[in-house]
This record gives C-alpha cells, structure tokens and sequence, in this order.
C-alpha cells in the first residue's frame, strides 16, 4: 500500500504501546471494532515485533504499521513480522535507504520546513509533523501549506480527542496521530469494549 492511502484509511492513527503480548491481538481487535484499522505499533518495548506479528497474522483486515522506528536494519524486521508500513520520529540518509531497500512504506517524521524540503529530496510527499504541539501545531501546518502545498501530513504528539477535529480539518492534514484512545489503565485492565467506545469516537471525527 501507498503511505497516502495508509494515511487516508483511518481520521486517528494510534499509537500504540504494547507491554504484554498477550494484548496485541484483542487490543488491536477492540480498535478494528471501533472502525480504526490503521495500526501504529511503536518500537518503544521488548514484544513489539512479536506484537506486530500477531496482530498481522490474526487480524489480516488491519493495516498494520511500525513506530519510533531509529535504525536502519528495523525496517527489514519490521517488514517481515508483517508490517506494511513504518514511522520514524525524524529522517536520516541511512533510514531513508533503508526504507527503500526494505521497500515498506515510510512515513517519516518532520518538525521544521528545512526537514521538509530534506524529506522531499528523497523523494517522500508524505510526512509526520513530530512533535505537532511543540513544533506549532495548526499554525505551523498552515504555515507550511503555502511553499509545500503539496506534502500531507499526520501530526502527532500531543494531538487530543478535544483538537484533532481542528487538525482534520485542515487541507493538508490526511490523519492524526493519537494515543488517548488507548488508555493505559484500560488496557491493563483489559477493558477492550472501552477501548473500543474511544476507537469508534476516533473514527467518527472522519465525518
């Protein structure tokens, strides 16, 4: 799949944080069942690729993704635990052959309208804003609709339930990417239908 098309599958791209394996797949499950089907698994524990590889084999109507992907062999790795697509915080030469090389999907992460023009060099029209909040969130993604009008973008970090209608609803904004809808007490609770009553919320911001 095309990173855009990824990207305009679902109005929320979690961000997802597995601990424990066994809640991969009915997590991911409780997503699906409140309409998200694109699934960010970030690189940030042990089981992560163990997770990813149980969600893609359970559950193949998902879409699903690597996060906080930093070096270079990850790609590969990522690819074969069933991954289609990845997510860097930032991009490098080295991440960007990589992805390549792997051929999996990329969607690498940017803060400033230089990173921008760097990612465009690589031939990339697709990118995370990262850390939204920080980097200025709607006013710097309308600031940068005008010399880049067309890049689409997934802001992420610190994105809300409360202002991601406003980043939808930008021209130049395909998706956000959101954790609030995985609550950690939640999950570790295994409340799976609540997860779900927030993932249907998330879908719902699509309208």
């Amino acid at each position: 799949m095309k990173i855009r098309d990824i990207m305009r599958a679902s109005p929320v791209m979690p961000v997802i944080v597995i601990d424990r394996l066994e809640d991969a797949v009915p997590l991911a499950q409780a997503l699906l069942d409140g309409g998200i089907r694109v699934l960010e698994v970030t690189l940030r524990t042990p089981v992560a690729l163990a997770a990813i590889k149980a969600i893609s084999a359970a559950l193949p109507e998902a879409i699903v993704g690597i996060g906080t992907v930093t070096r270079p062999e990850q790609f590969a790795q990522a690819k074969a635990a069933g991954a289609v697509f990845a997510v860097t915080p930032g991009l490098t030469e080295e991440l960007a052959l990589a992805a390549k090389q792997a051929d999996i999907a990329l969607l690498p992460g940017v803060m400033t309208p230089s990173e921008v023009m760097a990612a465009q060099a690589w031939g990339f029209d697709a990118m995370k804003l990262f850390p939204a909040e920080q980097a200025g969130g709607i006013g710097m993604l309308r600031a940068l609709s005008g010399p880049f009008a067309d890049v689409l973008f997934c802001p992420t970090g610190g994105v809300t339930v409360e202002s991601a209608p406003k980043y939808l609803a930008l021209p130049n904004v395909a998706c956000v990417g959101g954790s609030w809808l995985l609550p950690k007490d939640r999950i570790a609770a295994g409340d799976w239908p609540a997860i779900a009553r927030l993932a249907r919320a998330a879908a719902a911001l699509a309208g």
